[in-house]
């Protein structure tokens, strides 16, 4: 026998002995995302007129079971989103959260974690664990406790609810206003 033809045997029985019956298993990618973006900045507008902003260390957007977008923070950062006005483009409302999810065929976006609330409008900042924006009922609202500052006054409550703009506020079961003295 040549050494030619011991090569093609040779190389067939080395690969054959390579292989083993332990085949690693693909998993299963339903859980996985259809879509992840890092270090994300979105700019949401219309007709030329800035709406919202909204940074996240990482988006991830689901197809099925259901359309949902999730926003993550990372490394202490949270989610931010601002919310501008239409006639002058200042910003009307700051939320910051450790976790943030949209279901998007359900126009109701969640905050979880460490959710704060700033109106500049009218000078409260708002402290909650969850939030919920449901847009077709134009009704912001958390049913855990909150608390709420407004310049040296500070009061909690048992849940919070408000119109999406933020105009008509109202803590529940409000209790334990406190007034700050100047230092």
């Amino acid at each position: 026998m040549r050494i030619k033809d011991i090569r093609l045997p040779l190389a067939a029985a080395i690969l054959l002995a390579a292989c083993n019956s332990h085949m690693e298993t693909i998993p299963d990618r339903a859980d996985s995302a259809d879509q992840e973006v890092t270090e994300a900045h979105v700019v949401r507008s219309e007709n030329g007129r800035k709406q919202l902003e909204l940074d996240a260390k990482l988006i991830q957007k689901y197809e099925r079971p259901r359309a949902i977008t999730k926003y993550r923070s990372r490394d202490g950062v949270p989610v931010r989103m601002r919310f501008f006005d239409a006639n002058d483009g200042h910003v009307t409302v700051t939320i910051t959260a450790d976790s943030a999810i949209s279901f998007d065929d359900r126009n109701i976006m969640e905050a979880h974690g460490n959710v704060v609330v700033i109106d500049y409008g009218n000078g409260d900042t708002i402290y909650l664990q969850d939030l919920i924006w449901n847009d077709n009922d134009d009704r912001v609202y958390s049913d855990h406790p909150v608390r709420a500052r407004n310049g040296k006054r500070l009061t909690e409550g048992d849940a919070f609810t408000s119109d999406s703009r933020m105009e008509h506020m109202e803590i529940i079961h409000q209790r334990g206003v406190v007034e700050f003295k100047d230092d």
